[in-house]
């Protein structure tokens, strides 16, 4: 193996070299310096994510386990751009809470080795990788789950998460099993040579697909992520329904649009059904919710069905789609948890009617948590509108007129519930409305870089070419 080759894993030896020095400052470092790994750790993953933008080959590693092209290093760019503004949005509560009890580079340290089985899940060639990304993305998040140590509440939904996780890697897992036993290959382009619309290989079908549909939340696996978005703390929370749905969502598409697409009839059909369900479930629940972070739970859980309608597609237009939705998902997510966070900081209030008169004593936080909340509903002209116009457009261009009119429903019910904190924070008074409060420089740093995210990627036409353009060498 060359220089060449080995820098194919560029973003992976950049996260693993994070992790090292992560590590040494942790180990040569005293109490007092503690508190440095924060902005240490946040400019190093800065770097990691700077260099994303440089240009990179396509190729292929350890005999077509690893491989990687333009559209896969986008996709990790944008997770690490993601997981950028996360750690800033979290560095005051780190400050706060983590610091003293000596957990930060801990935190820090897990945070990147999940990011890192993220990009290892994406970049799979064969399942072996892509099981190995899976559960190295998975395990650091329970632990993450559960790092407010003194709440009850945090360590129920770490248990929740492990006990979920470890039945649906175990179905995952037996799916491949049945699907080596049909075609005698773990590899994905070998495997999609092989594979044909047997019995078993539905069979092995619908195991694979329970167990990454956990990874989603999509309906009927989804009944953890309320109870787990709860109890972990906000920034954890925020990390599950961005940068680990999003990484699963990425490799969903590309192993049904590959490995799978023999089998479309058959999983076309459960698609279909479980967009439905999804959307509905969803934006039903989060109509009831009046805990913030549950209320985005439920959210994100609709948000899944939307991005299913792209999958309605098997081409080209397809996977542009879903890439460019999860991009605009990821900063309007990022926007509306980091509202959230930063009030939270400040007044440990969580619920939706606390934040009535919002808006006449945080007039700048209110404006950026409805910018998100429109955008997640697909409000023109911010980016989530053209978000899911293209993902209507990708199922409309199949004949799916019904699944479109239905995700319109759902989009307009969406609206309502959004708008009910909008209500909340704009139209409604309370004497005890949160004060005013000016949120530190990391923070507010973390909200500037989501919402020029929202407008940027809605206004910005050429981002969603250059993804088409990039997605056509892939699926090629």
């Amino acid at each position: 193996m060359n220089l060449e080759s080995f820098l194919l894993m560029r973003s992976e030896i950049g996260l693993l070299a994070i992790l090292l020095l992560l590590i040494i400052f942790e180990i040569f470092s005293n109490k007092k310096q503690k508190a440095a790994v924060i902005p240490f750790a946040i400019i190093l993953l800065a770097i990691n994510t700077a260099l994303g933008f440089l240009p990179q080959e396509s190729g292929e590693l350890f005999g077509g386990m690893f491989r990687t092209n333009a559209l896969l290093y986008f996709f990790k760019t944008t997770l690490s751009f993601g997981v950028l503004i996360l750690l800033l949005q979290s560095a005051d509560w780190l400050k706060a809470k983590v610091v003293d009890e000596n957990k930060a580079p801990e935190f820090f340290m897990l945070i990147i080795s999940s990011l890192l089985g993220a990009y290892f899940m994406i970049s799979a060639g064969d399942f072996l990788m892509f099981y190995i990304g899976l559960e190295l993305t998975t395990l650091p998040v329970t632990a993450l789950v559960a790092y407010d140590t003194y709440k009850r509440i945090s360590a129920e939904g770490a248990v929740k998460y492990i006990l979920s996780s470890a039945l649906a890697s175990g179905a995952a897992l037996f799916g491949v099993s049945l699907l080596y036993a049909t075609t005698g290959t773990i590899y994905f382009d070998s495997m999609a040579e092989i594979l044909t619309s047997s019995n078993l290989s539905i069979l092995a079908f619908v195991f694979f697909f329970s167990g990454l549909a956990f990874k989603t939340s999509l309906v009927p696996f989804h009944f953890w992520t309320a109870d787990v978005y709860e109890g972990a703390p906000i920034n954890v929370a925020s990390y599950l329904s961005v940068i680990s749905k999003g990484a699963a969502v990425l490799i969903l598409t590309i192993l049904l649009f590959t490995v799978f697409k023999s089998l479309m009839p058959a999983w076309n059909k459960i698609i279909y059904i479980v967009t439905i369900a999804t959307m509905f479930i969803g934006n039903l629940f989060a109509l009831r919710q009046q805990n913030m972070k549950r209320f985005l739970a439920y959210s994100s859980i609709a948000q899944a069905g939307f991005i299913l309608l792209g999958l309605m597609s098997v081409d080209q237009l397809g996977i542009t789609t879903i890439i460019y939705f999860v991009a605009i998902y990821i900063f309007s997510n990022l926007a509306a948890f980091g509202v959230v966070q930063a009030i939270s900081s400040f007044s440990d209030k969580e619920n939706i009617d606390d934040y009535e008169g919002l808006y006449r004593t945080n007039p700048k936080l209110s404006l950026l948590m409805m910018l998100a909340l429109f955008s997640l509903a697909g409000i023109p002209p911010l980016a989530g509108f053209f978000g899911k116009f293209f993902l209507y457009t990708a199922a409309a261009s199949q004949g799916y007129y019904i699944l479109v009119f239905i995700a319109v429903v759902n989009a307009t019910i969406s609206l309502y519930y959004y708008l009910l904190v909008v209500r909340a924070m704009f139209l409604r008074q309370s004497d005890s409305a949160i004060p005013y409060f000016r949120s530190p420089f990391y923070m507010r740093l973390g909200l500037i870089l989501a919402a020029i995210g929202i407008l940027v990627i809605g206004v910005y036409s050429p981002i969603y070419d250059y993804i088409f353009s990039i997605s056509n060498s892939f699926l090629n």
